[in-house]
């Protein structure tokens, strides 16, 4: 896990002769957010020639602080990990004069994979696939809100207005502040496409162009990140919640997925459209959709998000070119085919949510399962599929109940979400909402 002090000491050189004095090593937690360190540049290769310690229990702080209690943690002494930077992902920040960001793999102290880090999750899913001669190929979206200050010290939607879903300009971005961020996203490696105003007052959209999967996931990890830290720099808020807004519609992370074959091929296209592959896949995914949904939908909010007439899917089912599904598969056929999976909200952490939907269509291909006919209209009818999770403790049991899709994550894994999650669901319900202040205190 060590990293060569010649190859640190050459980084560094490189580094400087940029003009970067400052490295910063991130990687996600649980949650997805950014744990990290900053190291100077100069002293390179003695402080991570290592690695670099951190606490275990920093994947299992929630957002509030709280240190939630998962195995080799608290309750083991607040052992440490070790982040080993993958110099790979090097990227120079051009926000942030002469930093840099790299990403690191998480070990445990004797050396080995953490099971618990989320991008090793995902490569393990990834070599999976490698064994059937495959190379998943993922393509993120992912939808967020603007706020700014409202001067009582909350937060407001930016551009407050109706009626501005795919408009560009100033129009639903006052302050053109969509293409600004397009612009400087562009400059961090990142590989954004197109950018366009939502259905939502302050909700924007930015599509990043597909890769492989690792490589898809780290982009989308750092532009999460970066995202939030221009939006910090303007004095605003970019939020990734859900549905942060009870009259406005729910933030989605849609992931387009396809697979190579060992010819450099779509594996995803047939004759007919769709390979045999492509609909096995499909028909994982269907089958091990409640289970998907707790790391698609990893939050108490999450699930507000969903529900008929919103575009957000609800049930478990899939369609051609049909939006309403929570599998579409677009009209391009050929080297473009592939499936959108539009489960997913904006709080997954990205890793994740790429690893559960891999995991499914793995299984789907490994056991080659048909799927179900597809969706023919408008995909809120009951009648027509099964009901997704409605609730995020009803995702974590399937979670728990679904030991195929688990062992491909890695039990280790799936117990420590499991435990937090379940932590995170304990704290709301004995937390007092403002609903339920509002519809009892007067009258009862």
């Amino acid at each position: 896990m060590f990293l060569d002090p010649a190859r640190l000491a050459e980084t560094a050189e490189q580094l400087t002769a940029r003009g970067i004095d400052v490295l910063r090593v991130g990687y996600a937690d649980l949650t997805g957010a950014e744990r990290g360190r900053d190291l100077l540049v100069t002293h390179l290769p003695r402080a991570a020639a290592g690695g670099v310690a951190f606490c275990k229990s920093v994947f299992a702080t929630s957002p509030m602080g709280d240190v939630i209690p998962i195995d080799g943690g608290i309750g083991d002494g607040l052992p440490d990990v070790i982040a080993v930077p993958d110099l790979a992902t090097l990227h120079d920040v051009p926000w942030e004069e002469g930093v840099a960001h790299v990403i690191a793999d998480i070990h445990d102290a004797d050396g080995g994979l953490c099971e618990t880090s989320p991008r090793n999750v995902l490569k393990r899913v990834v070599d999976a696939f490698h064994t059937l001669g495959l190379d998943p190929v993922v393509g993120p979206e992912l939808e967020f809100y603007v706020l700014e200050k409202d001067g009582s010290g909350g937060w407001r939607r930016y551009g407050e207005a109706t009626g501005n879903v795919y408009v560009t300009g100033r129009k639903g971005d006052p302050q053109n502040i969509l293409i600004r961020k397009l612009r400087q996203l562009d400059g961090y490696g990142l590989d954004v496409v197109a950018a366009n105003h939502e259905f939502s007052s302050g909700q924007f959209e930015i599509n990043l162009w597909h890769s492989a999967a690792l490589d898809a996931a780290d982009r989308a990890f750092r532009f999460k990140t970066a995202v939030k830290e221009l939006s910090r720099m303007e004095d605003r808020l970019a939020t990734f919640m859900a549905k942060p807004f009870n009259d406005e519609g729910g933030s989605g992370f849609h992931l387009h997925f396809s697979a190579l074959d060992q010819s450099g091929g779509n594996a995803f296209s047939g004759d007919d459209g769709l390979s045999k592959l492509a609909e096995s896949a499909i028909a994982g995914i269907i089958a091990h959709a409640p289970a998907l949904a707790a790391l698609n939908n990893p939050t108490v909010n999450s699930y507000k998000r969903f529900g008929p007439d919103t575009l957000a899917p609800w049930l478990i089912d899939w369609g051609l070119d049909n939006r309403s599904a929570m599998i579409r598969i677009p009209p391009e056929r050929g080297g473009a085919t592939r499936l959108e999976l539009r489960l997913g909200d904006a709080t997954a952490n990205p890793y994740l949510a790429i690893a559960g939907m891999l995991a499914a269509a793995l299984l789907g291909i490994r056991d080659a399962l048909a799927p179900p006919p597809p969706l023919a209209g408008y995909g809120y009818d009951r009648s027509k599929a099964e009901l997704l999770p409605q609730h995020l403790g009803t995702a974590l049991d399937a979670l728990a109940a679904d030991t195929e899709f688990g062992a491909l994550l890695g039990p280790q894994f799936v117990k420590t979400f499991l435990d937090y999650k379940r932590n995170e669901l304990e704290r709301f319900h004995r937390h007092v909402t403002d609903w339920e202040f509002r519809e009892y205190s007067y009258h009862l």
